[in-house]
């Protein structure tokens, strides 16, 4: 009889209420005695029946399961036990666009109204607690509620200035690129520090002056004080409201206007001819039927091209790219077209993901989230090789971790793009050639295809990860 396994998830050691852990792989959530009161109103009221058919929270099951004391903590304070319905991939703030970090502050507070109306409370506002599911945002604590007191202060109401309107106000009128401080300070943006990085024209937006700059002086007058800040005193249910409508009304004033980027029209000026990008295009899929893919990470993914092309073909895939608007352009793209097996994120191969939080296991990194089943890495293998001096022993390693099976395009030093690269530096790549990246990823991969892309010099390979 084989033992069973049993590991507690390091992200979830705050809530008193309850904690999730794996039981054999599949994921848990323990909720503890204390939280006994809440779990129960949000089951019998009809909010939790509310949410799942408006698509807002996470649907689960209560499960008999036996909780195991070695390995698995506080058992003796276990009421019930639920098992969440999977999220395919997990994603952060800090990998969201401008429209998805909109998305999921809007989706906070109509779930905040709905609760409302059947007497319950968000006691966190924490965009982790947010996560996209066949495109759209949902919750996926089901301990985030607690009972309504008349006249008791919205207590999440700091941490959803931090974690949404503060990003999302810095995004619009400064710098899209600003979602970024949310790899640094994990409990959103100090509304200190959002205040003084926003233009003074932003003191004449009413809801920002009064969510943003007056929080934040309001923050820092209260420090060390045992009195609370006005917007966090006692709240009648009217005004509870009101404050929802507020934000609400700030968050639907924030828009990010696309512009051209670096790579936004990349499509439209990349050297391939028409004959050529659809040939490419019919290799990819060719590829991608022989792989036989159940998941794809499209790596360097640009605005979703061959992203959709997976997702066409009914596999879920996650859409990485490291320019901000042409991920905005993706997400904006798979809304419109109501496309739910594409999800475009914000990520930087040179820095990706890492692991953060309390002894940096709260946030998963790249590598931990992975592997995928299959990677797409077309026309990106001479970005990292050239543009950013990674070597292609480097680069194999690094793939080799990711996935089972990888599309990879090579681009020879006679392409124009790379000439393109060339023309500002120094050429001191001499091993980038066709015969050393063969070379260096037959180390872990086995070469199963390799077709050249007709009217150009590229090459197109499957490969597929050896069994060690």
């Amino acid at each position: 009889m084989m033992a069973t396994t049993n590991t507690v998830l390091p992200s979830s050691f705050r809530d008193p209420s309850g904690f999730l852990f794996r039981q054999d792989g599949t994921l848990y959530r323990q909720i503890n005695r204390g939280y006994r009161d809440h779990y129960d109103h949000l089951m019998q009221s009809g909010l939790y029946r509310s949410l799942l058919k408006a698509g807002l929270l996470i649907p689960h099951q209560e499960v008999t399961l036996e909780p195991h004391p070695s390995t698995v903590p506080s058992s003796k304070d276990h009421y019930k036990t639920l098992r969440p319905e999977p999220i395919p991939f997990i994603s952060y703030p800090y990998e969201w666009c401008f429209s998805q970090h909109k998305a999921a502050a809007l989706a906070t507070l109509q779930i905040q109204k709905i609760a409302l109306d059947f007497g319950m409370v968000l006691k966190d506002a924490s965009a982790y607690n947010i996560q996209f599911k066949a495109g759209r945002p949902i919750l996926i604590d089901t301990l985030s509620f607690e009972t309504y007191q008349e006249g008791q202060p919205w207590v999440a109401y700091r941490q959803f200035c931090q974690h949404f309107l503060a990003p999302l106000a810095l995004m619009t009128h400064k710098d899209i690129r600003l979602n970024q401080l949310l790899r640094i300070y994990l409990d959103g943006i100090p509304l200190d520090l959002a205040s003084s990085l926003l233009p003074r024209g932003t003191y004449l937006h009413f809801s920002l002056l009064s969510h943003v700059h007056l929080h934040a002086k309001s923050q820092k007058r209260h420090e060390g004080s045992t009195i609370p800040s006005t917007k966090t005193r006692g709240l009648s249910r009217q005004a509870f409201l009101g404050l929802i409508d507020s934000l609400e009304t700030a968050v639907h004033k924030l828009h990010f206007p696309l512009r051209d980027s670096t790579w936004s029209s990349y499509y439209q000026e990349n050297t391939y001819s028409q004959e050529a990008m659809g040939e490419k295009t019919a290799l990819v899929g060719a590829l991608l039927d022989i792989s036989e893919s159940k998941g794809v990470w499209d790596l360097g993914s640009n605005t979703g091209l061959f992203s959709r092309q997976a997702a066409g073909k009914g596999i879920p895939t996650i859409s990485f790219e490291a320019d901000p608007t042409c991920v905005e352009m993706n997400y904006r793209s798979c809304i419109e077209k109501g496309e739910t097996k594409i999800l475009p994120l914000v990520l930087d191969l040179t820095n990706p993901s890492s692991s953060l939080g309390w002894a940096s296991q709260e946030r998963l990194s790249l590598l931990e989230r992975g592997p995928a089943d299959t990677i797409l890495a077309l026309a990106l293998i001479h970005h990292l090789a050239i543009a950013n001096n990674v070597p292609l022993d480097r680069i194999e390693h690094f793939l080799k971790s990711l996935c089972h099976s990888l599309i990879i395009e090579f681009v020879p030093k006679s392409d124009s793009q790379v000439q393109r690269l060339l023309s500002t530096r120094t050429d001191v790549f001499p091993d980038y050639t066709r015969e050393t990246f063969e070379t260096e990823f037959q180390k872990h991969f086995f070469i199963e295809r390799v077709i050249k892309i007709r009217s150009t010099e590229r090459y197109l390979y499957l490969m597929r990860t050896q069994k060690t």
